[in-house]
């Protein structure tokens, strides 16, 4: 990595999987009792996916290596009821045959979000599973088992969650105080700050949502999320409801990504873009969703779309260096990797996951092209632009929603702009907090 790029530490903010490791294994066994007492035939989908594994011999190698390459000591080995976790591929697709028709309860670890991720908590930490999520075939697999999910997220049957159960309802007590938890341990008063804040009916059943997507997409009522300086275009507004995570400057066009400091490497974050190199020498500004964020994105700056599209990437792949194996570590072994992975690669993430990518000619000349980049994160792949090339967008306006989870995503500057970032007397740091969408973010200066 280049000596003259400066970043922040990257750091866990959206806590969307528990960093108690008890609170997973106790959530998981539970999982692996219902899947098992069901014994569903598999969907369509599923069985797909089980034909691939064992069709394709790299992929049938790897899918076997990365359960057998988990430890088998502590609490790699047993749930605390002393029974195995997730044992091998078969084991695996019958747990994710199991989901596809639930949709996610709420808990105060934020773990049923990313019910997938919890399944494949420690094999993405091994040799193998770090082969099998790179692999093209696996991912276009994943990306049909997500669709499949996420068409029944979107239909009614999975409103049942949208109900007033005091700790597993999206409307119950815990949920609302989770979700505003600046209000006296009241959850009454988090209900009436709900009702303030977004669009909902809460006359009506599920609160007017008419699905779990519906829900996780809501939007704010008018005036909720007001524009940092509309006027002035020297003001940069936050792209979405999200806590600091990085600051870098002088990236450059290639870097070691994979590295323990996860650099940005420009070229692949950009899929070899043909302006690439117009940010090259530039800044990028990275920030996370929590699980419980609003996930529609905004213009940080008025100008003109002139490019959108997304890029298909992995969904479950992390840094070798925050999983099992570790080469910067005296035995070539590490044994604590990230309990939430991918969340300790949300910076090698923005090279290899799906991401979407919006280019905006700044009306502003001293910001002129930038880019934003929303990035696809395990579960939370679906990166859904709303706006088309050749449109004029307001500072502010929608341009995107992630669909079904947290997420991370970049803002990225050309050499030419000097910014002065303005975090809410915060530094990127374990104690970051969400920035509202919309507010101001950063000054441009001359």
């Amino acid at each position: 990595m280049s000596e003259e790029i400066k970043v922040s530490t990257p750091y866990r903010v959206g806590e969307w999987l528990p960093s108690d490791r008890v609170i997973l294994e106790t959530w998981l066994e539970k999982h692996i009792d219902v899947a098992e007492k069901e014994k569903k035939p598999f969907l369509p989908v599923i069985q797909e996916f089980q034909n691939l594994i064992e069709s394709d011999a790299e992929i049938y190698m790897l899918f076997n290596q990365m359960f057998s390459q988990v430890p088998h000591w502590g609490r790699y080995k047993n749930n605390p009821a002393g029974d195995p976790q997730v044992r091998d591929y078969k084991h695996m697709l019958q747990l994710l045959n199991s989901i596809m028709t639930k949709a996610p309860e709420y808990n105060k670890t934020q773990l049923v979000g990313f019910p997938i991720n919890a399944i494949l908590d420690w094999s993405m930490g091994t040799e193998g599973g770090y082969a099998a999520f790179l692999n093209d075939k696996v991912n276009a697999m994943l990306k049909k088992v997500l669709n499949e999910w996420g068409t029944f997220l979107k239909s009614k049957d999975s409103a049942y969650v949208l109900n007033d159960d005091p700790k597993t309802g999206w409307l119950g007590d815990d949920a609302m105080l989770g979700m505003f938890p600046n209000n006296n341990n009241d959850p009454q008063e988090a209900k009436k700050s709900f009702i303030t804040t977004f669009i909902c009916q809460p006359n009506e059943d599920h609160w007017g949502f008419t699905s779990w997507d519906n829900f996780f997409t809501r939007i704010f009522n008018e005036g909720q999320r007001p524009i940092g300086s509309p006027d002035d275009d020297s003001i940069i507004v936050n792209a979405c409801e999200s806590a600091p995570y990085k600051i870098a400057t002088n990236v450059q066009s290639s870097e070691k990504f994979w590295i323990k400091a996860q650099p940005y490497s420009l070229q692949h974050m950009l899929n070899n873009d043909e302006w690439v190199e117009k940010f090259v020498g530039g800044t990028i500004y990275q920030a996370f969703l929590s699980a419980k964020s609003y996930h529609r994105w905004n213009s940080p700056v008025s100008g003109t779309i002139v490019k959108v599209y997304v890029q298909d990437g992995t969904y479950y792949s992390e840094i070798p260096a925050e999983g099992f194996y570790n080469p910067l570590h005296a035995n070539f072994f590490d044994k604590n990797p990230d309990d939430s992975a991918p969340n300790d690669s949300q910076g090698y993430i923005s090279e290899v996951a799906t991401r979407a990518m919006i280019f905006i000619e700044a009306d502003n000349p001293d910001i002129g092209l930038m880019c934003f980049l929303a990035i696809g994160m395990a579960e939370v792949s679906s990166c859904d632009i709303t706006v088309y090339e050749g449109q004029h967008v307001e500072k502010g306006d929608q341009t995107g929603m992630f669909h079904f989870g947290g997420s991370t995503h970049c803002l990225i500057f050309g050499p030419h702009v000097k910014l002065d970032f303005d975090l809410n007397g915060q530094k990127p740091g374990l104690d970051s907090t969400n920035i509202l969408v919309r507010a101001k973010l950063a000054t441009v200066i001359k």
